[in-house]
C-alpha cells in the first residue's frame, strides 16, 4: 500500500477473522519494530512476545479485566484477537549504553539527564510501528492495556528487569468489522481541534 493508504485505514478494530496468521507475516510484522523502529542512542532496549496459543490470549485478556468489563456489558474480544504482540521496554539498556566511552566523551563523564523516559517513547514508536506494518500485510490492528501485571509477568515468564507497555492485538478483517468511527472514540468523544494541539513557530 501507499503510505497515505496505510495510515489512514489506522483504526482500533475489536473484531477478527477466526483464521491464523503466517508466522512469516508476523516476523515482516515484528521486523517493522525490531529492526525500523527508532531506538534512541541505538540503546535497542525494545522487547517483544508475540502470542497465537489461545489459552495464553484467554490468561492475557484476564490479566487486562476482560471479565470485569463483559459483566458491565462491554464486549469481549481480547482473548479472541488471533495474535497478541507484547510490546516491552528493558531501561536498563539505555543507561548502560549512555554510560558507554562514546556517549561519555560527549557528555562529559557522566550519564545525561534524560529530558523524557526514551524507553517509552521507542516502545510507543515500536507499537505504532506494527500496527502500521500489520496494516501494509491486509490485518486491522488494535491496543490495550494490563492490570494484573503480576499476572502477565507469571503468564509469559516474564524477567523483573523489562516493564510492559502495551499489548497490540492484529488479525485478518472479519466480516462487518467494527466501522470507522469519522474520529470519535467508543465513547464518542471528539478528537481536539487541530488548533488546539498543533501550534507553529512557538507557543501561542
Amino acid at each position: 500500500m501507499e503510505f497515505r493508504d496505510v495510515i489512514t485505514r489506522r483504526r482500533s478494530v475489536r473484531t477478527y477473522a477466526d483464521r491464523p496468521v503466517a508466522r512469516e507475516v508476523l516476523e515482516r510484522i515484528t521486523d517493522a519494530a525490531v529492526v525500523w523502529a527508532p531506538s534512541a542512542g541505538f540503546s535497542q532496549g525494545l522487547r517483544i512476545v508475540v502470542v497465537t496459543e489461545p489459552e495464553t490470549r484467554r490468561r492475557i485478556a484476564t490479566a487486562a479485566m476482560e471479565d470485569e468489563l463483559a459483566e458491565q456489558g462491554r464486549p469481549r474480544w481480547k482473548a479472541a484477537a488471533p495474535v497478541h504482540v507484547i510490546v516491552l521496554t528493558r531501561e536498563d539498556d539505555y543507561h548502560e549504553r549512555y554510560q558507554q566511552g562514546d556517549k561519555l566523551k560527549i557528555t562529559g563523564g557522566r550519564e545525561i539527564d534524560w529530558p523524557a523516559p526514551y524507553w517509552y517513547v521507542d516502545a510507543g514508536a515500536a507499537a505504532m510501528a506494527l500496527m502500521l506494518a500489520a496494516i501494509d500485510e491486509g490485518l486491522d490492528t488494535a491496543i490495550f492495556g494490563v492490570s494484573d501485571l503480576a499476572a502477565l509477568r507469571e503468564t509469559l515468564g516474564l524477567p523483573e528487569d523489562v516493564r510492559f507497555v502495551a499489548v497490540v492485538t492484529m488479525g485478518y478483517p472479519a466480516e462487518g468489522a467494527d466501522e470507522p468511527s469519522s474520529g470519535a472514540s467508543v465513547f464518542t468523544k471528539r478528537r481536539k481541534a487541530r488548533s488546539e494541539v498543533v501550534q507553529r513557530e512557538r507557543w501561542a
